[in-house]
């Protein structure tokens, strides 16, 4: 059902393409458009979404709004809100057009966002269009708390859209929106930042890869651009890592583990120190933020999981104090959280941080 909506969709906003302007765009580096996520704004063309998660928001006036995108692969997805209210699901193309993400709307204001649901190339923003009567808008006051996570596809949103619990891969079902992070944040009408990437581990990852190497960079996979981390401050970081870690050192015969290791899977002190430096290096990014290390809601946080016991004693030899260990509830599943799991995961860490962070 949800791929016929999509596709009527996106045909009739290949009609509106042909009747828009480009001279008329509200550029995308107009201080009033608000990004949230690494998002490149530095190119001369076009702002750069990486990241599920990443999101661009304006304010405006007007009957009708339209977005010029086009990108790498097309094959990502974003939710278009309206008001607060999700209306549609937007699927970009390579092709360089306007989309139309509403039309006969009231008079008065309005809010557009356009949120990244997806984790498959790079998309291209040239800027919104709103109908001539319109007019832009200042954007909205910033948020007062501020948190980001760091994770792999569990963090992503995976699948999560997938009612037959096949962990199907079309990238429709990935769907961060719905993901524990971002409900968290939105339970605190915080601003949200999401650091994920399906297959990513901390030592090794199903692809090249790992997290150490990514977490500081614009793009999850152009190592050379680094982030700048004084553009956004998180009073908390999540991290949920470690579930891919937990099968590939059991897997000598794959590439990434020879790739790592070689031969020999690492030991518990080599896992443990990979960890802590790990952390080590977020805290000088953030050397304010509380840290929350985590697992959940796939096997690795079971009871008994050794990989529990990993990070518990990553976090005790770093003599931190604002850095916190908490688990989520194990769900037992063959495939990735559920809709459902990922409310029961965010419950979870929403009273953690309720009754341990003062924020």
């Amino acid at each position: 059902m949800i791929k016929n909506y999509i596709i009527i969709f996106v045909l009739s906003t290949l009609l509106t393409s042909c009747l828009t302007k480009e001279e008329s765009l509200i550029s995308y580096s107009n201080p009033e458009i608000e990004y949230w996520g690494r998002v490149d704004t530095t190119n001369i063309n076009a702002a750069k979404i990486y990241w599920p998660g990443s999101s661009i928001k304006m304010n405006f006036e007007g009957e009708s709004v339209h977005a010029l995108f086009n990108e790498e692969l097309g094959e990502n997805y974003y939710n278009i809100i309206i008001d607060n209210e999700i209306i549609s699901i937007l699927r970009t193309d390579s092709i360089k057009q306007y989309y139309e993400l509403a039309s006969n709307l009231t008079k008065g204001k309005h809010t557009v966002e356009i949120f990244k649901r997806s984790e498959l190339g790079t998309t291209n923003f040239y800027g919104f269009k709103i109908n001539e009567e319109g007019k832009l808008l200042p954007k909205s006051v910033p948020k007062k708390r501020n948190i980001e996570f760091y994770g792999n596809s569990i963090t992503a949103g995976y699948a999560i859209d997938d009612i037959s619990g096949r962990d199907l891969h079309d990238s429709i079902y990935t769907n961060n929106y719905k993901s524990y992070g971002a409900i968290t944040a939105r339970h605190y009408d915080a601003k949200y930042h999401c650091v994920c990437k399906s297959g990513i581990g901390v030592m090794v990852s199903w692809d090249p890869l790992i997290m150490p190497e990514i977490y500081d960079k614009l793009s999850p996979t152009d190592i050379s651009n680094n982030w700048d981390f004084n553009l956004y401050k998180p009073n908390i970081v999540v991290v949920n890592l470690f579930q891919n870690d937990s099968w590939l050192v059991n897997l000598p015969d794959h590439i990434e583990f020879k790739n790592r290791f070689v031969n020999n899977a690492p030991n518990e002190e080599y896992i443990i120190n990979a960890y802590q430096e790990f952390l080590t290096d977020l805290r000088t990014h953030y050397p304010k933020a509380s840290i929350i290390s985590t697992l959940g809601s796939m096997d690795a946080a079971k009871k008994g999981s050794k990989w529990i016991g990993y990070i518990e004693s990553a976090v005790t030899n770093l003599n931190d104090d604002n850095i916190y260990t908490h688990f989520m509830p194990y769900i037992k599943s063959k495939a990735h959280p559920s809709i459902e799991d990922n409310q029961i995961m965010s419950n979870s860490l929403i009273d953690f941080i309720d009754n341990n962070i003062d924020w």
